[in-house]
């Protein structure tokens, strides 16, 4: 039998090569985004994870996507440049239009739910430590890394990719932190569990930031395991 995909590879590969894989990775709880470059083998071990449940999975959505018509952009195949477009138009915009509104509603149930459910102070001040970073994560991804990647991209030298090289460092570093704080939000909920006497808003809550984790280990995966693979 003919097979797709094996232990030896590294999470983040898989993902590049089918990114339906991250919802099969998000199932199991594998990082696959800020520890992409850790082989599935690994992680599994690490884990005492069930190996062959999980490349049987991997191979039946794979086989399904095959006979599918709705194909995935590949965007190893891509050029870098069009990667970018895609990441600022759907992640950053995302971001810039969700940090607010999550802001918003984490301060509201704070108010309301805090004394009955006090993670909630921790959960606020995390999220805005996060908010913090990534606020200024876009501005130094949009404003210099992601020019710098396209002038190379034009016109390679490596003078502009040892500079680059020390910028994608710094970005790296701040996708781990981010990916951190998600993490330690995702525990402080218990897998964002709802107590049994909030309100719909605290439930709003809890499933945007559970959409933001989604996204965010999205766009780290685009970034740390094709973009910046120059």
């Amino acid at each position: 039998m003919n097979t797709t995909f094996n232990t030896t590879q590294s999470v983040g590969d898989i993902v590049s090569i089918m990114p339906q894989a991250s919802e099969i990775f998000k199932a199991y709880h594998i990082d696959f985004c800020c520890g992409g470059n850790r082989s599935l083998s690994e992680i599994v071990k690490e884990q005492k994870l069930s190996e062959e449940e999980i490349l049987n999975k991997l191979e039946m959505v794979f086989s399904e996507n095959q006979k599918s018509t709705n194909k995935h952009i590949d965007f190893r195949k891509t050029s870098k440049s069009e990667l970018i477009d895609y990441v600022i138009n759907k992640h950053h915009t995302y971001l810039k239009k969700n940090l607010p509104e999550l802001s918003e509603l984490l301060t509201m149930i704070l108010r309301v739910h805090g004394p009955n459910h006090t993670n909630l102070f921790t959960i606020h001040k995390q999220f805005h430590s996060l908010k913090t970073e990534l606020d200024q994560h876009l501005i130094k991804e949009e404003e210099i890394l992601f020019p710098m990647i396209k002038e190379y991209e034009k016109h390679p030298s490596k003078e502009l990719l040892d500079k680059i090289n020390k910028v994608m460092k710094e970005t790296e570093d701040e996708h781990d932190t981010a990916g951190d704080v998600i993490k330690e939000i995702r525990s402080i909920t218990d897998q964002y569990k709802l107590p049994e006497d909030v309100c719909t808003t605290f439930e709003l809550t809890y499933f945007k930031l559970q959409e933001l984790e989604s996204d965010l280990f999205e766009h780290i995966h685009l970034e740390n395991n094709i973009l910046f693979k120059l």
